[in-house]
């Protein structure tokens, strides 16, 4: 019983109606789409690969280990470090933003709707992958299912935005979020192979479409 509620409550935790706002955010693909560089489920697939892989979704796997090793060792100055870096880590000015609004969001919702402290608080709101990442150790989830699964929302999300902004049917945005099953499951195996050292990205086309949306005309995402 005790497993099924971990499991039912790390679904609660990234499913869309968890109030953190994600719907709110385009990582940049509202621009892509004005650019045409995404205009179809194909380039939408091959856009949201890339985050995945070499993109900021490739941090984000590596704060995520980071914390939750840092929480299920009970070391606070080690996951306050990472905390730290996850601040910095970031390309520009709407990504930065994105993520620590996201995270102080998940962090106060979790504090004010289950019992127990999340481990990051009292300090700055982490970044999102880290304040879910305290939050999955404390509960005693395993790392990799957890990170996989915070990979796998974090798609979701990019989909759910390329449906709204290309426009693309409910079921070929399916078809394309399908299609990133391995992709998911291979990017949380690879973050789990490798050490912090290895941290950071290489999605520059990401970072300008990001930066080209601080200007963009008319917008629906905040970033």
């Amino acid at each position: 019983m005790e497993a099924d509620r971990r499991i039912v409550r790390l679904m609660t935790w990234l499913g869309p109606s968890f109030p953190v706002g994600a719907y709110a955010y385009s990582h940049g693909i509202e621009y892509a789409v004005e650019a045409g560089l995404v205009r179809d489920g194909d380039t939408l697939a091959t856009w949201v690969r890339g985050i995945l892989g070499f993109g900021s979704a490739r941090i984000d796997a590596d704060l995520y280990r980071e914390a939750w090793q840092a929480v299920h060792a009970g070391d606070a100055d080690r996951l306050a470090a990472i905390a730290d870096l996850g601040r910095a880590l970031r390309g520009t000015c709407e990504l930065a933003a994105e993520s620590a609004a996201q995270g102080g969001a998940f962090r106060d919702t979790v504090v004010a709707a289950w019992d127990g402290v999340n481990p990051t608080d009292g300090r700055p709101a982490p970044v999102y992958p880290v304040s879910v990442a305290a939050a999955v150790a404390r509960e005693g989830i395993p790392l990799r299912a957890g990170l996989a699964a915070y990979l796998h929302a974090l798609a979701a999300n990019l989909v759910s935005a390329g449906i709204r902004l290309v426009p693309l049917g409910q079921v070929a945005g399916q078809r394309v979020l399908a299609g990133l099953e391995d992709d998911v499951l291979a990017a949380a195996g690879t973050a789990l192979a490798r050490s912090l050292d290895d941290i950071g990205s290489a999605a520059l086309v990401v970072d300008w479409t990001s930066m080209q949306h601080e200007t963009q005309y008319t917008r629906l995402f905040r970033s």
